[in-house]
């Protein structure tokens, strides 16, 4: 069975298309427009014709990915917020659409713009808003009035650091506000939305469980399991998951939403001796799907979830297997027609490709392999689910998350076949909770299983040596890696001189990518002065090693290993760092607190950082340095008043704040 002969799955792959064109070209939205009506004219005017019909079909698809994308990103629409005068304070009207995870000062918020300065708008922004224990954080459709400013989202300062401004482009934020509670002004009456509803629901449901004697840690992960809200697991926890590669228990998704389907088609297969009795059983099993769906709060990735479960139990309806793939191509299909920009989206990607592996690849495994003994039949069963899934998801874990669990199936044995009945008793416990008729024995037992999940999640996370850490892929090296992996299993199936050409030329491209890389960081040597408001740091890559130089290693441990893995190397060290500091023929002389000054006066780069009290006009005159670096440790006002003395004195100055890190060869 070939994948590409599905309709659905070449439209699904035209409309990717289109809506990564979009995401990157940002076109004006009335071009896009009629070149869409004109495509659809051609397309039926070449209805008939085979020959003709195909570019029209391309060109149509294509640009309904564009039109959707550019309408999702919201800038290219007449009324949004971009295009009125923005950088002067206003009277903004803001409806809650989302609520995050506070940090430890600020209540955040994904909040629509319905008005400013009295007209009407649409977009999307952050709103943060500082903490205030007297202040009640605000709910999903709560309506606010406040007098701010937008602030632009910042880009990365340091090399290989998170992307946090491309993260909220891809769900079409584009700016933040950042204000003080008292400032904020909530409007009486709001208009409800089913999605605000559906987070009431969770919130009650949660409200109503913690009042249970669940012990912290079970608790955190039965919000987690049933709900879909991570906010309350423990850090220590939630890297034990990850690092045993049962992380996805974690998180409402394909997983939970399958084993309820497989669930849900179980309990009511009476159902199916009735006249009718299998569309009665689809109809019963998908409400119920949806019904799951409201209780978890309607989150994008149940929704994602149940949308593509409820196309697979159509699927299974009709009782034909070939169409598995042409009914999840639909399903994504649907699912980016009404919000294209889910495409960029981690948990999307990985629901997708090993829902893909595990149809494609998991009945290749047995037929490769079926035995006759029940047990070890049902054993190879779910180990080949979780091989194929893996299989499916590694590259993108790879590109994202850099590790990789060799364990992950000893995890998914011992954890996935009694997950059904944890998820069946999850739901039961919720359903009791809302009524009040919750049995303090239901609540003993079910956080007794809880625990014992989570020592076995421990005790595999527990073994190290079997969890590979760091490791680097990039774009580039990712998708080859698929197509390795899409080719091997063509050869294992069934060989042909396509299927090894094509194996042997991903193998080739990524022993060619490995070389260039190889030759490039060959003598290559390069400094950083990193951008911290914590502690200075140098970085120092020399060939495939690097050397952070800070005096507490701790607090920049992420950005050093982001920095070691974004650049293909091999080792990290911490040294720690001093005040006068010679590279090669550059003399850099750093200015701590302490504010000593220099025994030798040959300084090409001074470097302030901790905000010193120095008289920096007296410092420039003796030193004279050919620039001044300012990092990210010292006050605002500091480096303001540092700037004016420089621009004075004719002295080139950056600042790690504003330009991010400072790199020299």
């Amino acid at each position: 069975m070939r994948i590409f002969d599905f309709v659905s799955v070449k439209l699904t792959i035209l409309l990717i298309f289109g809506i990564i064109l979009g995401f990157y070209w940002e076109p004006p939205l009335l071009p896009i427009f009629f070149i869409l009506i004109l495509s659809l004219v051609l397309l039926a005017w070449t209805w008939r014709i085979q020959k003709l019909f195909f570019w029209p079909l391309v060109s149509s698809i294509a640009c309904i990915g564009i039109l959707i994308t550019t309408i999702a990103l919201g800038k290219a629409l007449s009324n949004h917020y971009s295009h009125f005068p923005i950088e002067k304070t206003g009277v903004w009207q803001l409806k809650i659409t989302e609520v995050l995870k506070p940090n430890p000062y600020q209540q955040r918020y994904i909040a629509r713009v319905n008005v400013f300065e009295e007209k009407q708008c649409t977009g999307k922004l952050i709103l943060n808003i500082a903490k205030e224990s007297l202040l009640k954080p605000f709910q999903v459709d709560d309506e606010v009035v406040l007098l701010a400013k937008l602030d632009e989202l910042q880009s990365p300062l340091n090399p290989h650091q998170f992307d946090y401004k491309d993260y909220l482009k891809k769900q079409g934020i584009h700016h933040k506000i950042t204000i003080a509670p008292e400032a904020v002004l909530q409007r009486k009456k709001s208009n409800h939305s089913l999605y605000g509803m559906a987070m009431k629901t969770r919130e009650t449901i949660i409200k109503n469980l913690s009042r249970e004697k669940f012990g912290k840690n079970e608790f955190g992960v039965i919000q987690a399991l049933l709900v879909g809200k991570r906010d309350d697991i423990s850090e220590e926890t939630y890297t034990n998951y990850k690092d045993a590669g049962a992380v996805h228990i974690l998180a409402v998704s394909g997983l939970h939403v399958g084993i309820l389907l497989w669930l849900f088609q179980f309990l009511f297969r009476p159902l199916t001796y009735l006249p009718k009795g299998e569309t009665i059983r689809l109809v019963c099993v998908v409400l119920l799907l949806w019904g799951y769906a409201f209780l978890a709060g309607l989150s994008p990735s149940v929704v994602r979830a149940v949308t593509m479960f409820s196309f697979l139990a159509y699927a299974q309806f009709l009782n034909r297997p070939t169409n598995s793939f042409n009914i999840i191509a639909l399903s994504m299909f649907f699912i980016l027609l009404m919000n294209p920009l889910v495409l960029f989206q981690v948990g999307f990607q990985m629901s997708y490709a090993a829902v893909f592996a595990i149809v494609w690849i998991y009945p290749k495994l047995q037929r490769f392999w079926f035995p006759d003994h029940f047990l070890v039949r049902k054993t190879w069963q779910l180990f080949s689910v979780s091989l194929a899934a893996q299989l499916g998801v590694l590259p993108i874990s790879l590109f994202y998350f850099h590790q990789f669990p060799v364990l992950f199936f000893v995890s998914n044995l011992l954890i996935i076949p009694f997950l059904g009945v944890i998820l069946g008793t999850g739901i039961l416990t919720m359903i009791l909770s809302l009524a009040n008729l919750l049995p303090e024995t239901l609540v003993i037992g079910y956080n007794y299983s809880i625990g014992i999940m989570n020592v076995i999640v421990s005790w595999v996370a527990d073994q190290e040596s079997f969890v590979f850490k760091e490791i680097p892929l990039d774009g580039f090296q990712m998708m080859l890696l698929y197509v390795l992996f899409i080719s091997l299993v063509l050869v294992l199936s069934k060989p042909k001189f396509k299927s090894v050409l094509i194996l042997s030329s991903a193998i080739i491209g990524l022993q060619l990518l490995g070389l260039r890389r190889a030759i490039h960081l060959q003598n290559s040597s390069r400094y950083l002065i990193a951008h911290s408001s914590k502690v200075s740091v140098l970085l120092h890559q020399q060939e495939r090693h690097l050397s952070s130089y800070t005096s507490d290693s701790t607090l920049v441990e992420k950005m050093a290993i982001h920095y070691k893995i974004g650049e293909h190397l091999e080792s990290l060290k911490n040294k720690s760092i001093g005040n006068a500091l010679r590279i090669n023929s550059k003399q850099i002389y750093r200015v701590d607190s302490f504010a000593v000054f220099p025994t030798k006066k040959d300084v090409d780069l001074l470097w302030l950082s901790q905000s010193p009290k120095i008289n920096l006009e007296r410092w420039l005159d003796s030193l004279k340095p050919k620039k001044v670096i300012m990092d990210g440790t010292n006050y605002r006002a500091y480096i303001t008043r540092w700037k004016k003395t420089c621009e004075d004195k004719k002295i080139p100055f950056h600042d790690t704040r504003e330009k991010g890190a400072y790199m020299f060869k």
